[in-house]
């Protein structure tokens, strides 16, 4: 089994990716080849050492032509420019996110038209499809049901995807798979361009001694997955069988990642519990309404039946979340918490 991974160099492309390499299966098949697709290289990264790896560092438009050079089985669609990029440089944007899955899915077309296997095709979307409607705003709780308003360029460019992945899985183009990302925390590393990304932040700077910035007031609630569960619902939720009923997946109907809902207070409450108040004391409020305007227009609170039913289930609590990251990454740890 051929298997394409797009963003493969981003935080959680190298998850997934470290994910296949250990069990080196899909869906009870052998994995036959791994590539990598990202325009940054992975210094250090598995290519070097697994005979397995094949590596693609290019515009993955550009480079379409050698990733389908031999028939590919399956496509894990993470790349994508970020939703305060697309807020700041519109093009971007739809150039990163719109362009280049049509050109994907295109060319996964083209290898089923000329005799090849239907590729099956996990796109990552994101909680950003949705927002207020104009009847009286989002409703207490949101499900795949609920009508999408995105309010960001970014949310309007990962529906306009959604749309595209399930009209050409109606017509048998390529067996598409959504997996709505919640705001994915802690993330380790350096913060990105997202405009959630101070959900990260306010934990992962102060555990590591750094002072940091809330832009958004306390009460705001966000809806959240740590990285392990949501690796977890994207394997999951491409290698399910397609159909109806409990484990399976209905169409190209997405399928939200189970959210966790808490609110700024509660996360550095948490903090605060788990690493002191020096650390905690290291988070500054200084809210920006650019960042509320849009943060605040996601959803935070989640049914999550439909992900139930591919045994899938949210973080206990927040405590989990911030205990699984120390325990993952020491070394970007205070030395006083380790």
């Amino acid at each position: 089994m051929r298997i394409v991974v797009t963003g493969a160099s981003g935080f959680l492309g190298r998850l997934l990716v470290r994910e296949l390499l250990r069990t080196r299966s899909f869906a009870a098949a052998p994995v036959t080849r791994l590539v990598l697709v990202d325009r940054v290289a992975w210094p250090d990264g598995p290519s070097a050492v697994d005979p397995l790896v094949q590596t693609v560092d290019a515009d993955l438009v550009d480079h379409l032509g050698e990733v389908f050079a031999e028939p590919v089985d399956v496509v894990f669609h993470l790349a994508a420019a970020v939703s305060a990029e697309c807020e700041a440089d519109f093009d971007l944007g739809m150039r990163v996110n719109v362009d280049a899955t049509r050109a994907l899915l295109q060319a996964a077309r083209e290898q089923s038209a000329s005799g090849g296997p239907v590729a099956r095709v996990l796109f990552t979307s994101s909680l950003a499809v949705y927002g207020p409607l104009p009847a009286g705003g989002l409703p207490p709780m949101v499900s795949e049901t609920t009508l999408p308003a995105p309010q960001s360029s970014y949310g309007t460019q990962k529906l306009m995807c959604e749309h595209l992945v399930a009209d050409m899985t109606r017509r048998g183009f390529v067996d598409g798979r959504v997996a709505r990302l919640m705001t994915v925390a802690v993330r380790p590393g350096r913060p990105n361009a997202a405009a959630s990304g101070f959900v990260s932040a306010i934990i992962r700077e102060p555990l590591a001694g750094r002072p940091t910035v809330c832009p958004v007031a306390p009460e705001l609630k966000v809806a959240l997955a740590s990285p392990r569960s949501t690796i977890e619902a994207v394997l999951r939720i491409a290698e399910a069988e397609r159909g109806s009923g409990p484990g399976r997946v209905q169409g190209a109907m997405p399928v939200n990642v189970p959210a966790l809902t808490v609110s700024v207070a509660d996360m550095l409450a948490t903090l605060r519990r788990v690493a002191g108040a020096k650390t905690a004391d290291l988070v500054t409020l200084a809210p920006d309404p650019a960042v509320e305007a849009l943060v605040g227009s996601w959803p935070a609170v989640f049914d999550n039946r439909r992900a139930a039913d591919l045994r899938l289930l949210p973080e206990a609590s927040f405590d989990t979340v911030v205990r699984e990251y120390l325990a993952e990454h020491p070394g970007t740890v205070a030395d006083h918490l380790q």
